[in-house]
């Protein structure tokens, strides 16, 4: 007569492979969310911010309401997929500061360390133009 704990040897292995394969679709499913991480790092921008993005990108693009709106937040999408948020509001903040008027603004205009800033701003505008069918701003 064999043992009791000899007829629990079966249970005891498919046991083993349940929790061997639960342990391996784990471990997958977390490789598949590290695979995606760089994509949701990309679009890391506040709604906020995309909102108003869109809106003064309308405001440069005047068109068919529907049809600007789409090809604005496709322009934003391209954008969020080349830069990080922080980044692009760096770009941003350069950018919008040409505009400040007075000795202030004099400041930021003859500061030459921002330049490189206000090109890769207008570089990655440029591509998402492209790429979105928008009529290059002048």
């Amino acid at each position: 007569m064999r043992a009791p704990t000899a007829s629990l040897e079966p249970e005891a292995a498919a046991s083993h492979r349940t929790t061997n394969g639960t342990w391996q679709a784990h471990l997958l499913l977390a490789g598949a969310l590290l695979a995606q991480t760089p994509a949701v790092l990309a679009n890391d921008f506040p709604t906020l911010a995309r909102i108003e993005y869109v809106e003064e990108c309308q405001r440069a693009h005047p068109g068919p309401p529907f049809e600007m709106r789409s090809k604005c937040s496709c322009a934003l999408d391209h954008i969020a997929g080349q830069v990080r948020y922080d980044e692009f509001d760096t770009l941003k903040t350069a950018s919008d500061a040409m505009s400040i008027g007075g000795e202030r603004g004099g400041a930021l205009r003859d500061n030459p360390s921002i330049r490189p800033w206000i090109a890769k701003l207008k570089e990655l505008q440029s591509q998402a133009a492209k790429a979105c069918f928008l009529e290059p701003l002048k």
